[in-house]
C-alpha cells in the first residue's frame, strides 16, 4: 500500500517570544506552528531579561520541549559573536523599543544569522497581522522571490489557556500547573545536606521534605554500596555521582517549591580521594556543582554503628574535610545542630519559609 505525503499548509514558521517563563501558552502557540509547517523557526530575547529567566535557562527549556526546531536565543554577547560587522544591529533591542524596530530585527536575525525566512509567523496577539507584513516587507526587499508572510492567530482570547507571563511570575510556585515539569523544576530551590557518617542527614533530609511537602533525593552511593556489598571500584565513583546528578534533575520536576539533596558529589569526591587516592575528572567537575543552600549537619549526637560505617574518628575526619573544602571553594554554608526537629527549624529559617 502506498503511503502518501501529506503536505503542510507552510514550509516554515516563526514564532518569537521572551518565554519569561515559558508556559503552557506559549507551547500551544509553537505546537500549531508545528502543525502546519515543514520547519520551526524559534526566537527569543529579552532586555532586560527577567529573574529566573535568563537567556541559558530559556535555550535549555526550548531544547528540552522542541528539540526538533531551529532555536536561536539571542543576547548582545552572543549576537555579536554570530553577526558580522556592517551587516546590521549589534545590539539587541530593549523591550520598549517600536515594534517596528523589533519586527526588523527578527527579520534580520532569519536571514542574516540563521540564513532563512520564514512564510507564517504564529502569535496569539492582534499585533500578528502587521508582525507579517514587516516581516514580508523585511524579506521582499532583499529577496524578489520570498514568499508573503501569512499571520496565524492562536487562542488570541486566552480561551483553553487562560495564562499571561506577568502572572506566572506573581507567584511561580502557586501557578505551576501552567508551566511543563522541566521548566517549573528551573524554579525549585535546591537544598544539599553534607555530612559525616552518623551524622543524621539522611533523616535530616527526609524530615524536611515531609515538611515542606515536597520530595526528597536519596543517596544514591550509599544504595550502590549496598547492592555490590561495600565492594565499590574506582569507576563507580564517576557513576555514583552521575546518577545522583539525574536523579536530582528529574526530582526537581515532581518537587514543590524545594528539593532537598542527601549528598552532592562532594561527598563522592571525598570518598574517592580517600579510597583510591585520586578522581575521575567528570567526578571533580560534578563536585562544582552548585545549590542554592548548603547545609553542614554537625556530629554532635551519639554515633550509631549500622554495620556499613567505619570508626566514629572517621566522622570527625569527614566533617573537618567539609568544613576545609566548603571554606576552599567559597561556599557559604548553614551548620545545623541538635535534634532533627531543631535542624529543620534553623533551615525553615535560613529558607525564610
Amino acid at each position: 500500500m502506498d503511503s502518501k505525503v501529506v503536505s503542510k499548509r507552510f514550509h516554515r514558521g516563526l514564532v518569537v517570544g521572551k518565554f519569561s517563563p515559558l508556559h503552557r501558552g506559549h507551547e500551544s502557540v509553537i505546537r500549531r506552528a508545528f502543525d502546519q509547517c515543514d520547519e520551526v523557526v524559534i526566537l527569543s530575547y529579552a532586555k532586560p531579561e527577567l529573574a529566573g529567566c535568563d537567556a541559558n535557562r530559556r535555550e535549555q527549556w526550548l531544547a528540552a520541549l522542541f528539540p526538533d526546531a531551529r532555536r536561536l536565543v539571542v543576547t548582545d554577547e552572543r549576537l555579536q559573536e554570530c553577526s558580522q560587522p556592517g551587516t546590521g544591529p549589534r545590539e539587541i533591542p530593549t523591550d520598549d523599543a517600536d515594534e517596528t524596530v523589533h519586527r526588523r530585527f527578527c527579520g534580520f536575525l532569519c536571514r542574516h544569522i540563521l540564513g532563512v525566512t520564514v512564510d507564517a509567523v504564529f502569535t496569539s496577539e492582534d499585533y500578528g497581522e502587521g508582525f507579517a507584513e514587516e516581516l514580508s516587507s523585511y524579506f521582499g526587499a532583499r529577496d524578489p522571490g520570498a514568499n508573503r508572510v501569512r499571520h496565524v492567530l492562536v487562542d488570541r482570547e486566552r480561551r483553553v489557556f487562560p495564562v499571561s507571563a506577568t502572572w506566572l511570575r506573581s507567584d511561580i510556585h502557586a501557578h505551576r500547573e501552567w508551566l511543563s515539569p522541566v521548566v517549573y523544576a528551573s524554579f525549585v530551590r535546591r537544598v544539599c545536606l553534607l555530612g559525616g557518617e552518623s551524622s543524621g542527614k539522611s533523616e535530616l533530609t527526609e524530615a524536611l521534605a515531609l515538611h515542606f511537602g515536597t520530595v526528597h533525593v536519596a543517596e544514591f552511593g550509599r544504595e550502590l554500596w549496598s547492592a555490590k556489598a561495600g565492594a565499590l571500584a574506582f569507576e563507580d565513583m564517576r557513576e555514583i555521582a552521575e546518577v545522583q546528578v539525574a536523579q536530582e534533575e528529574q526530582a526537581a520536576q515532581r518537587a514543590r517549591r524545594f528539593l532537598f539533596c542527601d549528598t552532592s558529589p562532594l561527598t563522592t569526591l571525598f570518598y574517592s580521594r580517600h579510597l583510591f587516592g585520586k578522581a575521575d575528572p567528570a567526578l571533580e567537575g560534578l563536585a562544582e556543582r552548585g545549590y542554592d543552600l548548603t547545609v553542614l549537619c554537625a556530629p554532635d549526637f551519639p554515633f550509631v554503628q549500622d554495620g556499613t560505617r567505619q570508626h566514629e574518628s572517621f566522622r570527625v575526619l569527614q566533617h573537618g574535610w567539609f568544613q576545609r573544602e566548603l571554606a576552599r571553594r567559597g561556599i557559604r554554608h548553614l551548620l545545623v545542630t541538635g535534634s532533627t526537629a531543631e535542624r529543620v527549624s534553623q533551615i525553615q529559617e535560613a529558607l525564610g519559609n
